[in-house]
């Protein structure tokens, strides 16, 4: 049993983490489930409902019983979640990578501290202010530059592998549901009747 004293302090320190205290910090922790919109059910989007409905008709087959319509639908859904990771991961490094001024979060506070270096000095020589223009404007290109995106990424990119390890996972189960289903139904179909 706990003491009064410690179910006291527990309360304070409870009232103390109440979340973000600023307008700003309120609205950006409100962002952080819409990052990307991969933890939304299929049948939540109905453009993806549609497309998954589609899909699970070709998947069930004409003249498919409820119950293999309702597999389908799971694998289906499995599929065009799939669909959807796999799309979001393109469009990260797409867009990453089609920025022309793309830089690492480290190279930019270098920069910045670079800057704040050289603007405390009351004159710098001509030839040190043309050398940290060239450092300031500069970005990685080729190679360099996709490794800068993945090193940068790795956390969206873990989120990413994630969602579609399960995505996988559950569209695997489906199937095998569903072929055992099909087969269990053919079964019967083969049985001579009285």
């Amino acid at each position: 049993m706990t003491s009064v004293r410690k179910t006291s302090a527990n309360r304070t320190n409870a009232r103390a983490s109440t979340g973000p205290k600023t307008v700003h910090g309120r609205a950006r922790a409100a962002q952080n489930a819409l990052r990307h919109g991969l933890s939304l059910t299929v049948s939540s989007d109905p453009a993806s409902w549609e497309e998954v409905e589609a899909l699970a008709r070709k998947v069930a087959g004409a003249g498919a019983g409820v119950e293999i319509q309702e597999l389908a639908r799971q694998v289906a859904e499995a599929q065009i979640d799939l669909r959807r990771i796999r799309r979001a991961r393109h469009r990260l490094l797409t867009d990453a990578l089609s920025d022309p001024y793309y830089e690492s979060r480290a190279d930019s506070r270098m920069k910045v501290t670079a800057i704040c270096t050289v603007l405390r000095r009351s004159s710098a020589p001509d030839e040190l202010v043309e050398q940290m223009k060239r450092f300031v404007t500069s970005t990685p290109e080729g190679p360099e530059k996709l490794a800068v995106i993945l090193l940068e990424e790795a956390k969206k990119l873990n989120a990413f592998e994630r969602y579609e390890r399960r995505a996988l996972s559950r569209r695997k189960r489906a199937i095998r549901a569903l072929d055992e289903a099909q087969r269990y139904q053919a079964l019967l179909a083969s049985m001579p009747t009285k």
